[in-house]
């Protein structure tokens, strides 16, 4: 079918990772995994308790540990936790052996997407300032995928036709 492994979709918080990367799994009729679910399953807790209840670092270690786990499969669509593309483990397994989509949107529509979630533990705990910086800070980062998607002006069905298109012709 294609020479690389998954097809893995990143991104801020709130940009769609899960909700595209499931559709998209549904069009291409491939497996999807959302990692964070996949966490949450595991250790029977939420992303925000776990954070809550074990701290960050804690929640980090295990994310790089199961984001590795699930990259292994073959032919999956994968929806990576907001922070896992930056750890270099994971950015470069990601980078070297899968095709990498950053769903990208303005800073204004992201903060107004996750400002007053509860379930994000990390934009809960931020002021509108230290969102936009964190934003940024990651946008630098995400930048390395392999296809950015632009966002904004574009429906859902625009944006998995777009993605598809793309994973196909790979």
């Amino acid at each position: 079918m294609n020479s690389k492994e998954n097809l893995v979709f990143l991104g801020m918080m709130g940009s769609g990772k899960s909700s595209i990367g499931s559709l998209v799994s549904k069009k291409l009729n491939l497996e999807f995994i959302d990692v964070d679910i996949h966490i949450e399953k595991k250790l029977d807790l939420k992303i925000s308790e776990i954070f809550e209840k074990k701290g960050e670092k804690y929640f980090r270690q295990i994310e790089e540990v199961e984001t590795l786990r699930v990259l292994k499969n073959k032919q999956t669509v994968i929806s990576l936790g907001g922070g896992a593309f930056l750890n270099n483990k994971i950015k470069k397994e990601v980078l070297e052996n899968h095709i990498s989509f950053w769903l990208n949107w303005d800073v204004k529509t992201l903060i107004n997407r996750i400002k007053d979630s509860k379930k994000r533990p990390i934009a809960h705990k931020s002021s509108k300032k230290e969102i936009e910086e964190l934003i940024q800070k990651r946008s630098i980062i995400y930048s390395k995928a392999m296809y950015k998607i632009d966002c904004e002006n574009l429906t859902k069905n625009e944006i998995i036709k777009k993605i598809t298109k793309i994973y196909e012709a790979n």
